[in-house]
């Protein structure tokens, strides 16, 4: 794997800083010995610094106009391509996925940037018949001003980039508190959006400790927070920010469910279950955690299941034999396999395990189980290759069942009954719902966003309507003409 080609530090004001908190390393989680990523972490002295910058040049880039704004990130998608293998390669030195999802991510995001650049000639307004014959009225949309970001490690690129993206587009300045998993993504991407055109003090990089997070979203200057992350962290945040009355947008993990009906075709439902179960290790809020067998006659459902997982190949992501690699930490490993015991003495059982890896790192077998819905991980959310199979006598039941938790992301339905997948799609109590398809993955152009825990009562992700929507205020003007001179 290469080193990181540019040295990591935070980036305020158009100029790389060097943090004045304590040096510290990222490790490759396929190699926990082999320093990726080594910076000096940013503190409250840098914070204050981004916060000046971007309120200075917040009104500057507002009047350069939304067309301008949308070629600079028409050209830094163009630059995400131009640097894709590097970014790639650096992504799964950093996280561990492999360097086939790497690099699909790395395409994802440059059509992100590519999507929000071309939604700068969208309409913008919406104008409504005033009772005076003299008047117009028109919605208008204006900036928030300063938006912290605070974004996750298991897709370091795409989920800022739907957040910056858009942010930007609409005229707003950016304070980025990046993950401390990926650092080196988040440099490459600030790298990027500086070469694009990006004026300085518009996008601010914070390489920081997590409670430096606290600190961006208290800051009275910052007017809106956009945030995906953990629930716990995540309810911390909404008290801060609802409680000074700042906009809030966050996403917040799921407990997915998959149901299987008897008429599902075995092989697509087998397939995109696993797939959905123990692609990038598990480590996506949208991953199948439960599968719902409705029914009886799944025997050939659960042969392949079994078949599949036991012949995953778990190993380093530069090798192109692996399918699976290492959860992003040694703490993550030690919680999943936790987890994954305690399941065991609450009555559960492994009905399929790959092989573990011959090499040394943060790996995690994907595993099967089954057992009653009582385990503690039929409820909590465990960020890693655990699937649990469980058995609903009816589809109304399997429903029920599903809905049986705090979260409310994802969730998937395999049947050839449109009435059944209508139900489905009408009662499940998740924001995004997929029929004859996994439960992971979405279209950028589309809303994105959850229920119940796993969100905040706000406009969502990634549509661009429902961007502008966040990351506006709405006006109302009412244009009236002076009465005419004789």
């Amino acid at each position: 794997m290469p080193v990181m080609t540019k040295a990591a530090s935070s980036f305020i004001n158009g100029s790389w800083i060097e943090g004045t908190g304590n040096k510290t390393s990222r490790f490759n989680p396929s190699a926990p010995d082999e320093a990726v990523t080594t910076y000096h972490q940013a503190g409250s002295e840098e914070l204050a610094q981004a916060i000046k910058a971007a309120a200075a040049a917040a009104p500057p880039w507002d009047r350069l106009g939304i067309l301008a704004r949308g070629r600079i990130l028409s050209a830094a998608a163009a630059l995400i391509r131009e640097r894709a293998e590097e970014i790639a390669r650096v992504m799964t030195a950093e996280h561990g996925k492999t360097l086939t999802e790497s690099r699909l991510e790395v395409d994802a995001s440059a059509d992100t940037f590519d999507y929000h650049a071309g939604s700068a000639r969208n309409p913008v307004g919406t104008e409504y018949p005033s009772s005076h014959p003299d008047e117009r009225i028109v919605t208008v949309h204006r900036p928030l001003g300063i938006v912290g970001v605070i974004t996750p490690w298991n897709f370091p690129l795409q989920i800022p980039a739907w957040k910056i993206a858009p942010a930007l587009l609409h005229g707003n300045t950016v304070v980025w508190k990046s993950a401390s998993h990926t650092p080196g993504v988040s440099v490459l991407l600030m790298d990027i959006l500086g070469a694009a055109g990006v004026p300085a003090g518009v996008a601010n990089l914070l390489l920081g400790p997590g409670p430096l997070g606290s600190e961006l979203v208290s800051h009275p200057s910052v007017a809106g927070v956009t945030f995906t992350g953990s629930v716990p962290v995540g309810h911390h945040i909404r008290g801060i920010v609802c409680g000074r009355g700042a906009k809030l947008q966050m996403e917040l993990g799921g407990h997915n469910a998959t149901l299987v009906l008897p008429d599902a075709d075995v092989e697509l439902a087998a397939s995109s279950a696993v797939n959905a179960a123990m692609g990038s290790t598990g480590q996506k809020c949208t991953a199948t955690r439960r599968i719902i067998l409705v029914g009886d006659g799944h025997e050939a459902f659960l042969e392949r299941v079994k078949e599949k997982v036991s012949g995953l190949v778990l190993g380093p992501g530069t090798d192109p034999s692996v399918q699976i690699g290492p959860v992003v930490s040694a703490s993550a490993r030690d919680e999943i396999n936790a987890a994954i015991a305690q399941a065991i003495t609450e009555g559960g059982e492994i009905l399929a395990q790959a092989p573990a890896p011959a090499s040394e790192g943060h790996y995690v077998r994907p595993t099967v189980l089954t057992g009653p819905a009582t385990m503690t991980i039929c409820r909590d959310e465990v960020f890693g290759p655990v699937v649990v199979i469980l058995r609903a006598a009816t589809l109304d039941e399997a429903i029920a069942l599903a809905n049986n938790t705090d979260f409310g992301l994802t969730a998937a339905v395999f049947t050839s009954d449109e009435r059944a997948a209508r139900r489905c799609v009408t009662y499940l109590d998740a924001g995004l719902v997929k029929v004859n398809a996994p439960s992971t993955g979405s279209e950028l152009h589309a809303p994105f966003g959850g229920m119940k825990d796993s969100t905040f009562a706000g406009p969502r992700e990634q549509n661009s309507a429902v961007a502008a929507a966040f990351f506006t205020h709405e006006k109302t003007a009412y244009l009236r003409l002076a009465p005419e001179k004789a």
